[in-house]
């Protein structure tokens, strides 16, 4: 069964459990999953509001988006998952012999950027939500503001929590070129990320 096809209750034991999957990277995913869900929430309660008709329209797309970023996201719980299954597999393969240790570098070193790139691209993806989340809040229904602020948060957790590992696994490949583009954009997407959270939360707190 994949991790997303879990209840609730039976993830949360899964990754309180003596096993390395789940983990923090798919713990990410579901953050970016949580985030979308509570964007959508937002921009739903806002559509047919007598109040809000003239961005219902942008909030119909939002809704939308949003829906596609959450189906995204629950994939990437498993995706995250087999990624990390592929390291654990290399680590095993046989090393006795100059070409097993050859070829077992080479798996390693493959897999290890794979586990590199995947959780990039969450935290791109849920990067790439924040403007909309944040135009939700501001435009959206004054009633749901602390929903939407909840998932900005946790759309910041998704993102911080797949950097980490992505800087995580950079450290064991060898790649230069690679690893110095990855972290490049690691260390752009975070401070712009915390940045955008501090001024909604000041921005929210002027309003509620």
């Amino acid at each position: 069964m994949k991790l997303q096809d879990l209840t609730l209750k039976q993830f949360l034991e899964r990754t309180a459990a003596n096993e390395a999957i789940p983990g923090g990277g798919s713990s990410s995913a579901l953050n970016g999953a949580i985030s979308s869900a509570l964007a959508g929430m937002m921009a739903n309660l806002t559509i047919g509001k007598k109040n809000y008709t003239d961005v219902e329209e942008q909030m119909k797309k939002i809704v939308e988006e949003m829906g596609e970023n959450r189906t995204h996201f629950i994939n990437d719980i498993d995706r995250d998952a087999d990624a990390y299954s592929l390291v654990m597999d290399a680590y095993k393969l046989p090393k006795e012999t100059d070409e097993q240790k050859k070829l077992r570098s080479e798996k390693i070193q493959e897999a290890m950027k794979i586990a590199s790139l995947i959780p990039m691209e969450v935290a791109e993806r849920a990067y790439g939500m924040i403007g909309t989340i944040i135009e939700t809040i501001r435009k959206g229904n004054k009633n749901a503001v602390t929903d939407g602020m909840v998932g900005l948060m946790a759309c910041r957790t998704g993102i911080m929590g797949a950097l980490l590992n992505v800087r995580t696994n950079l450290g064991g490949i060898n790649d230069t070129v690679f690893v110095a583009e990855l972290r490049e954009k690691c260390d752009r997407i975070e401070k712009e990320t915390l940045m955008k959270e501090s001024e909604m939360i000041e921005w929210v707190k002027s309003v509620i």
